[in-house]
């Protein structure tokens, strides 16, 4: 299957989901998107630089490189920050990191008024069909 169409598919089970995207933050690259509306190039460009910043901005990352000191595991590669969510006026986004490409971010845009915990449930179902079709 390829990646917009497991990212349909996934967003498909996700409630009141507006749009997915995968999002590779050590290129800054977004690899694949799906969406109900259309969107202009430079917005989807945005969202991937947004996600980028989000898990590897320099405050992140003295946070991460904190946590890490604190537990004695500075040497550990794993980040700390796996799953975001992120409520704007009208829409809950979801930042997920995958497991198996840790600089790899699943997104998934839902509706406000979509239950967060089952947004947050239904995403994570998905992300193993998302992330095999890379």
């Amino acid at each position: 299957m390829s990646l917009d169409n497991a990212l349909k598919t996934a967003m498909g089970s996700v409630p009141e989901c507006v749009a997915s995207g995968y999002v590779d933050i050590e290129t800054g690259m977004l690899l694949g998107v799906h969406t109900v509306d259309s969107h202009p190039q430079e917005v989807l460009d945005m969202l991937a630089a947004a996600t980028a910043d989000l898990f590897q901005g320099s405050s992140v990352v003295n946070i991460e490189n904190s946590f890490k000191k604190a537990r004695g595991t500075e040497k550990d590669t794993n980040h700390y920050f796996q799953e975001m969510l992120v409520f704007s006026e009208n829409l809950l986004h979801v930042f997920m990191r995958t497991k198996q490409y840790p600089n790899h971010i699943v997104t998934f845009v839902c509706r406000k008024s979509a239950n967060a915990g089952m947004v947050l449930t239904k995403a994570r179902m998905g992300m193993e069909a998302v992330t095999a079709a890379v």
